[in-house]
């Protein structure tokens, strides 16, 4: 059965956000072995430099590399390749075929480092505009659910 891991810089910090997680890992045990993997946020000043920002993004890949192991990584940044909810189910259904484990990765609020983004199979996109980085994990996951839907032909998709 494949692993898909999201692993996100920084903590759920609602609780209605982490229903929603919580909701769609439990429709994904169907497809997939689902684990959420949280990467604590490096703390920067108040007023950090752009060295400072650098740095901690750094620190942040760090932890990022260490939980996903040997898995494919997906890096979610916003000069990735945007996708359809069908496209994103091929995708989804070809990295199934080559490999074991899947890592989609999401940084905290200054991004990813380029040594994670260097190393991704695929540089994903959902949306040119900017989310809560909280928010956006319930709707990656909601994603990934919804593309494994429509490999499954569940009605789910519309």
């Amino acid at each position: 059965m494949l692993t898909v891991n999201i692993i996100a810089v920084g903590k759920m910090k609602d609780k209605w956000m982490r229903d929603g997680m919580g909701e769609y890992a439990k429709r994904l045990d169907a497809f997939c072995k689902l684990n959420i993997i949280e990467i604590n946020e490096y703390r920067l000043s108040d007023n950090p430099s752009q060295a400072e920002i650098e740095k901690g993004i750094e620190e942040e890949a760090k932890g990022i590399l260490a939980k996903a192991g040997k898995g494919e990584i997906i890096a979610m940044c916003i000069e990735g390749k945007t996708m359809s909810s069908p496209q994103l189910a091929k995708e989804l259904q070809r990295l199934s075929q080559i490999c074991s484990t899947i890592n989609v990765v999401i940084g905290g609020s200054y991004g990813l480092s380029n040594s994670i983004k260097d190393k991704a199979i695929l540089k994903l996109s959902v949306s040119p505009m900017t989310f809560p980085h909280q928010l956006f994990r319930v709707l990656i996951t909601e994603q990934i659910y919804r593309a494994f839907a429509i490999n499954g032909g569940s009605k789910y998709h519309k």
